[in-house]
This record gives structure tokens, C-alpha cells and sequence, in this order.
């Protein structure tokens, strides 16, 4: 079951890019442009949701993202970035064939970003190297 990010008094807050939790993975969806304010809110969300949910895993849906600029691959990279040091992974879905040529061409390889081709897909990849703690071990699977 999915519960939605709460704002400081415990309400969804409008205006923000919605944060959904699925056990211990957070899922973001972007629709359109990102604005500064918006990107910076969505990274303190993010990284004030992991700390206190404990989450392992952040995905980011891009599916409704248009068209991406420097800007937008910068927060992705910075979001990675910033998970990674809490613990978490993320995962990149959706991408549409153009957005990624357009990464490409610009420059882009956001460092410690996994992509994959479906949520489902990017749910699987988040279990199978799930943290084993919060202290950053990979977990081993048994023989």
C-alpha cells in the first residue's frame, strides 16, 4: 500500500512533487518542468523521507518528462548522489527514447543513477540489492 509524503502537520502538501511510499521504496513521478524551487523542495523531501522512513530504495518516474535540459539531469544526478549517501538507491523509469539522446548529447551520465524500463522492473532491481542494513552492507544471497 502506497502512503503519500505528509507535510510538517501531517497533511499531503500541495504545491511540492508528490513522494509515495511502497514499503521501503520512495516513488516519485515528474510530470512537466521542475522548476528551482520545486527540484530543491523534492531533494529535501526525498532525503527528510529516507532518514525517517528508513527507505532503501528511491525511483523517479520521468514517463511524463517531455524534454530534459541540463538543469533537470543535474538534479537527478544530485538526487542519486544524495540518496546513495543515505543508503538508498535510485532507479530512473520511463525514459522516453528522445530524453535519453538529448542526455547523451548533452553530456549527461548521471553517476549513480540505475535506470530501468518499468517500475515493476526498477522494484525487482531495488530488492535484489537491497541494503541489509542501514549501514550500507549489501545483503548476501544465500547458495
Amino acid at each position: 500500500m502506497s502512503q503519500p509524503f505528509p507535510g510538517p502537520h501531517g497533511a499531503p502538501v500541495s504545491g511540492r512533487v508528490p513522494v509515495l511510499r511502497i514499503g521501503e521504496v520512495l516513488l516519485v513521478t515528474l510530470q512537466g518542468d521542475l522548476h528551482d524551487s520545486t527540484a530543491q523542495q523534492l531533494q529535501d523531501d526525498l532525503a527528510e523521507t529516507i532518514v525517517r522512513s528508513g527507505a532503501t530504495g528511491v525511483i523517479i518516474d520521468i514517463s511524463g518528462v517531455e524534454i530534459v535540459d541540463s538543469f533537470l539531469g543535474r538534479v537527478l544526478a544530485e538526487i542519486a548522489g544524495q540518496t546513495g549517501l543515505l543508503a538508498a538507491r535510485t532507479v530512473l523509469v520511463g525514459m522516453r527514447p528522445a530524453v535519453a539522446i538529448t542526455l547523451v548529447e548533452l553530456g549527461l551520465t548521471l553517476p549513480g543513477v540505475h535506470t530501468a524500463l518499468s517500475t515493476e522492473v526498477a522494484m525487482e532491481l531495488l530488492r535484489q540489492q537491497a541494503p541489509s542494513s542501514r549501514f550500507g552492507g549489501l545483503r548476501q544471497e544465500s547458495q
